[in-house]
């Protein structure tokens, strides 16, 4: 999970959530961009976090991306968080024995504003945390920030702000994570 850096977050507030990432690709200790997409929006109200390998990164969101859409199509709705989540850990655990090297986090909210935040591992094992969710390299040191700062029932200009400052001190705990974060504000 090292090998091309990075790392997310996403926190839960009073009806709202958040989700960032980093912005460096690397080959360990050499960068490469400063600009790499780890999160991507799926609706309005919902976004997939991608930490890990680069390759694979590209490959889940397109494949996620396609999904997403023919369940548009074929639900003529859109796709709730939970919902995603358990097609991201079925499509994971599908690869369980040669797997995807990333471990994606979902935020999101619901038809009644309420937030939702999920992670998984490799092989798509859900984690349902009620507060942040934390992956990829500054795993650690984003975790402990991420406990220290963030407090229930935040708002959104607050949970944005407590996002901001726990993703950039872990990033600048890393030396393979860092120029900069990308924060979405739902």
């Amino acid at each position: 999970m090292d090998y091309n850096g990075g790392t997310v977050l996403a926190m839960a507030g009073k009806n709202c959530v958040v989700v960032g990432s980093d912005k460096r690709l690397g080959v360990q200790n050499l960068t490469l961009s400063t600009e790499f997409q780890k999160v991507f929006p799926v609706t309005e109200k919902c976004y997939i976090a991608l930490p890990g390998l680069a390759t694979d990164v590209q490959t889940l969101s397109e494949l996620f991306r396609l999904k997403c859409n023919m369940y548009k199509l074929r639900e003529e709705r859109e796709i709730e968080p939970l919902t995603l989540a358990n097609m991201i850990s079925s499509t994971l655990y599908g690869r369980r024995f040669g797997p995807y090297f990333c471990e994606p986090i979902i935020a999101g909210l619901d038809k009644n504003n309420k937030p939702h935040i999920y992670g998984m591992d490799l092989i798509g094992c859900l984690n349902f945390p009620d507060d942040f969710a934390v992956a990829g390299c500054a795993e650690a040191a984003l975790f402990g920030m991420c406990e220290s700062l963030w407090e229930p029932d935040l708002e959104p200009d607050e949970l944005f702000e407590t996002a901001s400052q726990a993703l950039l001190s872990a990033a600048d705990r890393n030396s393979i994570v860092g120029w900069g974060a990308v924060i979405h504000t739902m």
